[in-house]
């Protein structure tokens, strides 16, 4: 871990976040196999912490180190063999392991651009069947440990964002999962969504869809609220006011134009990307679907920073995303796709107003509702 002015606070940060993670997010058994993998030696104080939680509840811990420009180097230079083997390593850890802890590291959002299509595609038709399955039958929880990178992406000094962070991803979670009951039920009785705004004027259905409360028992820091639009019903368009990176591209000003549910047009601020962002949306039959339909919760996060584990989650915001649909919320949409666009409608990024069944919810980033009023918490 950092060295800090603040060293002894910032352990009680680090064990309380590890303490939610095996105790909570996991809820960790007797005899259950997890595997950690990190990306960054600055997180091993984490790591010691989540081993020696797991250790108290008589499960069983391992952990895999895997340096991301390396990691990325090999993909850059994988064979069909390779990839054959990376599949058969992780069905390895699929067949063998109950729970996973992912700790990734941002060192540069560029890492990976050069890593050829074909070869993108290949690993994601060999490997999708068993990402699908830890995703979808194993629990799991992601978190990106800070980094001086995220840090100047937020505009702080390193202290203040490793304290920000811990702050955030240690939210009270038992408490947000009683918060959100009223929204929850709000979004189980609507059929028609409307969301407008800045470029934005787009309509949908979520009539009989699962809606999923996301309570810190996955990603972290979390959040958020999400369900699916009927595959067919999106019609209009939806234009993003934050930054998005894929496979090593950086959008901006994302604009989608839907059809009876598939992205009919699709451009961005750089126009000289238009072809490479045609070409993410062109991966496969899904990619031109929208997969989750979430609105962002959580009142320690105000503003993007380029990391989508936070922005999705900025309160008053939303993310519509095109590719594959959670086995949670399903509305037949698969795809190798699965990409978080934020839009934030608090009046201080333009406004924006969402309406279930034609009834005003949420105004520039506030809820209008008495009986969801609470979760809009110090805005």
């Amino acid at each position: 871990m950092y060295i800090t002015k603040k060293g002894d606070y910032m352990e009680e940060k680090i064990k309380k976040l590890a303490d939610i993670i095996v105790n909570y997010s996991l809820n960790i058994k007797e005899d259950e196999k997890v595997l950690i993998t990190y990306q960054t030696t600055e997180a091993r104080s984490l790591v010691k912490e989540i081993i020696n939680k797991i250790n108290l509840r008589k499960g069983i811990a391992f952990t895999n180190y895997v340096d991301p420009f390396l990691s990325n180097l090999l993909k850059e230079t994988s064979t069909s063999k390779r990839i054959d083997l990376m599949r058969e390593y992780q069905k390895f850890e699929l067949d063998h392991f109950d729970s996973f802890v992912n700790i990734r590291y941002n060192l540069n959002d560029y890492e990976g651009r050069d890593i050829k299509d074909t070869i993108r595609s290949e690993i994601n038709k060999k490997t999708y069947d068993i990402h699908d399955k830890i995703v979808n039958e194993r629990k799991w929880v992601l978190l990106n440990y800070p980094s001086y990178v995220d840090s100047f992406k937020a505009k702080t000094k390193f202290e203040n964002f490793l304290d920000y962070s811990l702050d955030v991803m240690t939210l009270d979670y038992r408490k947000m999962r009683e918060d959100i009951k009223p929204l929850k039920q709000l979004m189980e009785k609507t059929d028609k969504v409307k969301i407008i705004g800045e470029g934005t004027d787009i309509t949908f259905s979520i009539k009989n869809m699962p809606v999923i409360p996301c309570i810190g028992e996955s990603n972290i820091p979390d959040g958020e609220i999400f369900t699916c639009p009927i595959k067919n019903s999106v019609n209009g368009v939806i234009t993003y006011n934050t930054s998005s990176t894929y496979h090593g591209e950086v959008f901006t000003n994302i604009r989608l134009e839907f059809s009876n549910g598939k992205i009919i047009n699709a451009s961005c601020a750089e126009r000289e990307k238009n072809d490479k962002l045609n070409k993410i949306f062109d991966t496969d039959e899904g990619s031109r679907y929208i997969g989750e339909f979430s609105l962002g919760l959580n009142p320690k996060i105000l503003h993007p920073m380029g990391d989508i584990l936070f922005d999705e989650k900025i309160i008053g915001s939303i993310h519509f995303t095109p590719g594959a649909a959670y086995k949670e919320s399903y509305n037949g949409n698969d795809s190798s796709v699965h990409w978080d666009l934020v839009l934030i409608q608090r009046k201080d990024y333009g406004g924006g107003e969402i309406y279930f069944d034609d009834k005003l919810i949420r105004k520039n980033g506030l809820f209008v509702l008495d009986e969801l009023k609470h979760l809009n918490y110090n805005l």
